[in-house]
């Protein structure tokens, strides 16, 4: 091991000691405060598609999934500042905003309609991001890719609340 790739080491693990239980944390308060999942009266009382995961399943996969997001943009942090890097940075924050955005939209104010628009959204962000990370680390970028494939499934279940639930 060179001295070059230490130093990238540490530069990794600097960022993503932030990365990750930031986006954890934002993540969880996002959740918390729109009191998203089972146990919301208004989206226990919701018809639920077939497709529906039990509810430990939600916090399993969004916890793996805000973990796999801050190793992703710790890994971009640590590259060198560029064009790239600011137009990829930019993506990821606006994708990441929308996320946040999702729960207290769905759960906290019920508007299933504006939620399906925001990860609609959100899902060509990421889409958009991917790419742009691959530009700069090609292992950034497979990161996401659980993420996108999460985003369609919550997508289609969005979508399937509001056909099975047309006044919810």
């Amino acid at each position: 091991m060179h001295a070059g790739s230490i130093k990238q080491d540490r530069g990794f693990w600097r960022y993503a000691l932030v990365t990750i239980p930031l986006i954890l944390g934002l993540g969880l308060l996002s959740g918390w405060l729109s009191n998203s999942g089972y146990g919301n009266a208004w989206f226990d009382s919701v018809a639920k598609p077939e497709a529906m995961p039990p509810g430990w399943t939600f916090g399993a996969v969004w916890t793996t999934l805000y973990i796999l997001l801050g190793i992703s943009l710790a890994l971009i942090l640590q590259q060198p500042n560029s064009s790239t890097r600011r137009t990829a940075l930019i993506l990821f924050g606006s994708q990441m905003v929308l996320n946040f955005l999702w729960s207290p939209v769905f759960f906290g104010m019920h508007q299933t309609r504006l939620g399906l628009a925001i990860i609609l959204v959100m899902l060509v962000l990421t889409i958009a991001t991917t790419f742009w990370f691959a530009r700069l680390n090609k292992a950034a970028a497979w990161l996401l890719v659980p993420y996108m494939v999460w985003l369609s499934f919550a997508s289609i279940l969005n979508y399937e609340i509001i056909r099975l639930n047309p006044t919810a």
